[in-house]
């Protein structure tokens, strides 16, 4: 949730799944092809992971941020991007401002958590990297340190990303209930 972007919210459920799976069966298609060369293996991947991780994505941002069914498409792109800005340029987006800056609030929370979990994965990964350098094909070992380096990545670039995404949610907040909004239709 705290990756998809304002286009990304603008369609309905399926847009979403189709946004997020696309993305995520594209990649790990293209991981396949690089480790094994099997167009068929890699086609698969995409075929199966795309509608699969699509869904979830897509039922996974439904449920925390429920109120944004409510809104329509334009409306809710727009919260979207407002937040993720720091900035309300439309008063009457105020308060979904505030209830979507929540929900991002809560997914960072619950991904602070997965954060232990990927250093176990980078030295998981590190072990596994340098096993495949030794013992196996030049194929494995370049999608081994390839894993590695989007491990790392995501250990040290995300957290710095998802700070400072939520200093400006809060800039965003802090805007929403500035007195000045208060007089807003719905705030």
């Amino acid at each position: 949730m705290i990756l998809a972007p304002g286009w990304v919210w603008q369609g309905g459920p399926v847009r979403r799944a189709l946004g997020a799976g696309l993305a995520a069966g594209v990649f790990f298609g293209l991981f396949v092809l690089v480790e094994s060369g099997a167009w068929a293996a890699a086609v698969v991947v995409f075929l199966v992971l795309t509608p699969l991780h699509g869904v979830r994505v897509a039922r996974r941002m439904s449920r925390v941020w429920p109120a944004g069914a409510d809104l329509d498409p334009a409306d809710r792109a727009a919260v979207v991007r407002a937040t993720r800005s720091g900035t309300v340029p439309d008063p009457r987006l105020a308060p979904d401002v505030l209830r979507y800056a929540e929900a991002l609030r809560l997914t960072a929370e619950r991904d602070r958590i997965r954060q232990w979990v990927m250093v176990l994965v980078a030295v998981v990964s590190l072990a596994l990297a340098g096993y495949d350098t030794t013992a196996g094909t030049a194929r494995q070992a370049l999608v081994s340190w390839l894993v590695v380096v989007l491990v790392v990545l995501d250990l040290v670039w995300w957290p710095r990303r998802r700070d400072r995404l939520m200093a400006r949610v809060e800039g965003a907040e802090a805007a929403a209930r500035a007195p000045e909004r208060r007089g807003a239709p719905g705030g």
